[in-house]
């Protein structure tokens, strides 16, 4: 990010691990001596206070919260951990309320992120309280997302197994991306290892963009 601190969105449909592994990622990183922050998902915030999901006239204004959160950590902070992104609010406003409005404001947004982390659906699903709707609603969403960060063109790496695993993969993920740049020919998109980034290898459990 631009001006502040390094910004790891943690994307994901419901209960796919996001607040567990922002969580983890930043007690590891914290324990290294780094400067690290999670900034939770604002959404929960908002449920909990309202004792609602949110109506379709206010997703913009939970979307530039959670902007506005995550801009005021990386003014502060070294490396802010983003439990979810404007983009995940997009995501939401299309699949339940058929408005796909937000996306040009969340895009701008989540460009600002440094890093882009996608938890897979390897977990099982459980209920918690209102702000999740079922299994069916979890495998849509992911669907709308991925379909999301590929059109907008925002390279992502999706997660999978337990903590410690996720874990792992988003330090390799945070390293990878840390380094210089590497400039390729190709455009397309690819599969990619989970476990040693090498593009033959037919893993197919991880999305980058070369």
């Amino acid at each position: 990010m631009s001006g502040g601190g390094f910004v790891i969105a943690v994307l994901g449909a419901e209960c796919t691990g996001k607040s567990t592994l922002a969580a983890a990622l930043c007690d590891v990183l914290t324990g290294e001596g780094r400067d690290a922050v999670v900034v939770p998902e604002y959404l929960r915030v908002f449920c909990d206070a309202h004792g609602r999901p949110p109506r379709a006239d206010e997703q913009a204004g939970i979307a530039r919260e959670q902007s506005a959160r995550i801009a005021e950590a990386a003014s502060n902070h070294a490396i802010v951990i983003a439990d979810t992104s404007a983009l995940m609010t997009a995501v939401y406003s299309e699949q339940f309320f058929g408005d796909a409005g937000l996306y040009p404001s969340a895009h701008a947004a989540h460009r600002r992120c440094d890093l882009t982390l996608l938890t897979g659906q390897d977990l099982p699903w459980q209920a918690d309280g209102i702000q999740r709707t079922g299994p069916e609603s979890r495998v849509a969403v992911d669907a709308r997302l991925r379909a999301a960060l590929i059109r907008l063109q925002l390279p992502f790496s999706v997660l999978y197994g337990s903590v410690e695993m996720r874990v792992r993969a988003a330090l390799a993920a945070i390293r990878r991306d840390r380094q210089p740049p590497v400039v390729a020919a190709a455009t397309r998109w690819r599969w990619n290892c989970r476990h040693c980034g090498d593009a033959p290898c037919l893993d197919p459990l991880r999305w980058t963009q070369p």
